[in-house]
């Protein structure tokens, strides 16, 4: 079971998940979805391709780009794919 922790909500939990370079990535139904908000951030892995970001919004409080995803990732990284990951201030317990 993991789980992802921010401002005292759990944002997701899951027994299914995927690890890539130490980070928990849930698959998008164990995601509280009404947390996340569209971010503009964007960034690029050369093996996995372009991610795109949420912020967290919790109780008012807001942590940007705080949760990402690959939208179309590369074939190497195709397990992920759709799959959300956090960081920043989050806890993630595996």
């Amino acid at each position: 079971m993991a789980r992802a922790v921010w401002n005292g909500a759990v944002i997701a939990e899951s027994d299914r998940f995927e690890v890539v370079e130490g980070n928990v990535y849930f698959p998008p139904e164990a995601v509280e979805v009404g947390f996340l908000r569209p971010s503009t951030r964007t960034t690029v892995c050369p093996w996995k391709g372009t991610a795109r970001y949420h912020d967290l919004v919790v109780e008012g409080r807001v942590n940007e780009s705080a949760a990402w995803y690959y939208p179309d990732p590369k074939p190497e990284a195709a397990h992920i794919k759709g799959h959300i990951a956090f960081w920043q201030g989050m806890t993630v317990e595996r």
